[in-house]
């Protein structure tokens, strides 16, 4: 305990010193009717079809959080998500590669063995939830998601209504963790930093489709290769319009 202890808080201080303002994400949502993961950031859906080899699982969970089949499939231009009930929540794991840059320049893939004169390195993960169905109980935190966004308390059902999430590293409530409340339509606002119980109070942005975004950096695992374990997670969510 005290080793992992040691090790979160040499990542909060590591977080603090080099947590992006703005990077690619994950996310899940609707696309003529099907439930899609998206690549991309604010309105770029990039080509998450060439990335289908850096899905690394795919979960869906019924209204009881017990865990049922979830398989991301090719569908043209997108990558689409097939399941034999509808689930609750879906979640996945996504590995982004390895990254490295000289100062401010453009980031290459490649470790710090291959980039020597590298300023920073990292390896990336991203994570994501959608919430696709009711709640009836507070999500809990999930296997594999190394970084985790949960509600605290009912999701308003209004935009502009403010709601209070925590962020979870590991399982555990993580300090320092940058969050946005908009990745998709204001991808470039000023993040919010997690407080001592890792938690945030925002608006909900959109009478529609909301992503937020959280990014903290984990230890290395490898300090040959890169400095910090980079983790973004997001976590999707739709409010109901007025009836057509």
């Amino acid at each position: 305990m005290r080793k992992l202890t040691a090790l979160i808080t040499t990542a909060v201080l590591a977080s603090v010193a080099t947590a992006p303002l703005s990077a690619h994400a994950v996310w899940f949502a609707q696309r003529a009717k099907q439930t899609a993961l998206i690549y991309g950031v604010g309105a770029d859906d990039l080509d998450t079809v060439k990335r289908f080899n850096q899905i690394e699982k795919m979960t869906g969970y019924d209204a009881n959080y017990q865990p049922i089949k979830a398989t991301p499939r090719i569908a043209g231009p997108i990558v689409v998500v097939d399941t034999e009930q509808q689930p609750t929540l879906l979640s996945t794991v996504f590995f982004n590669g390895i990254w490295s840059r000289v100062g401010t320049g453009e980031f290459e893939k490649k470790g710090r063995d291959e980039m020597p004169e590298a300023t920073l390195s990292e390896k990336n993960y991203k994570y994501s939830v959608g919430i696709l169905g009711p709640l009836d109980k507070p999500i809990p935190a999930l296997p594999d998601q190394v970084l985790q966004i949960v509600p605290v308390g009912a999701i308003p059902q209004q935009h502009g209504q403010k709601a209070t999430y925590r962020v979870l590293f590991m399982g555990k409530p993580i300090a320092g963790a940058t969050v946005r409340n908009d990745l998709v339509n204001d991808p470039d606002q000023t993040p919010v930093r997690t407080d001592a119980q890792g938690l945030v109070t925002m608006e909900v942005r959109n009478q529609g489709l909301n992503v937020l975004e959280a990014v903290f950096n984990g230890p290395t695992d490898n300090p040959k290769r890169y400095d910090h374990i980079e983790n973004s997670a997001t976590l999707s969510f739709v409010l109901p319009h007025l009836p057509e």
